[in-house]
């Protein structure tokens, strides 16, 4: 299964392995809002805007929130805002029930204390008090989204961690997770080689990442 292999690798070696084969997906400022968890999911997309008008809606998340299950990771682009939240304590205990591994957030949260009081990991710019309420909208649930400069859609695959969030586009998952599989055995042998004695000049050597692309017996 996709999703598990992926789970053994770490969000660097999935930057890696898309630095292979040209592709981008590794985001820059958003990182863990409380020390938790690795996740890694499907991405149901959000993207939030300004509220327009003054005409009562649906909270922003909950319809995506609805559509989630236990694969699922939330992604919500807000353009990098950090003066006002899309997530709160509530939709955390709405996604938890849902069986939702997590949120990405290109912007700010709120109640985060309570988040992690749930377990539930949030990752994501900053921290406001500020809430969305009359301020910003859902826009649309599962179409194509900008995230932190990065093209998500729907159904993508993400790792988040302590490192950062990456995204990885659904077609090409298959062949990225299983580079990122020899890039972590590659590393592995690595680090062995050092601690072994053997010169980091040597092993760091270039040709020995080339040997990485090269197709393993």
């Amino acid at each position: 299964m996709l999703l598990s292999r992926l789970a053994a690798l770490d969000a660097c070696i999935v930057s890696d392995a898309l630095d292979f084969v040209g592709l981008s997906g590794a985001t820059i400022g958003i990182k863990p809002l409380w020390p938790c968890a690795r996740i890694v999911g499907r991405a149901i997309t959000v993207q939030a805007g300004a509220k327009s008008d003054s005409k009562p809606t649906h909270h922003m998340n909950t319809t995506a929130i609805a559509a989630g299950g236990s694969e699922s990771v939330l992604v919500i682009a807000n353009n990098g805002r950090e003066d006002v939240s899309c997530w709160g304590d509530i939709v955390s205990n709405a996604a938890l029930v849902q069986g939702i591994r997590g949120v990405v957030i290109d912007g700010a949260c709120r109640d985060i204390e309570a988040s992690e009081e749930l377990g539930f990991p949030v990752f994501g710019k900053a921290v406001v008090p500020i809430s969305a309420r009359n301020r910003i909208v859902q826009v649309s649930s599962g179409e194509p989204i900008q995230f932190a400069g990065v093209a998500v859609r729907q159904g993508d695959y993400v790792i988040a961690d302590q490192s950062g969030t990456v995204f990885v586009p659904l077609e090409a998952a298959e062949q990225v997770i299983e580079l990122g599989e020899r890039i972590a055995r590659k590393q592995s042998a690595m680090v062995a080689a050092v601690r072994a004695g053997r010169s980091v000049v040597d092993v760091m050597h270039d040709s020995e990442f080339d040997q990485i692309m090269k197709v393993q017996a």
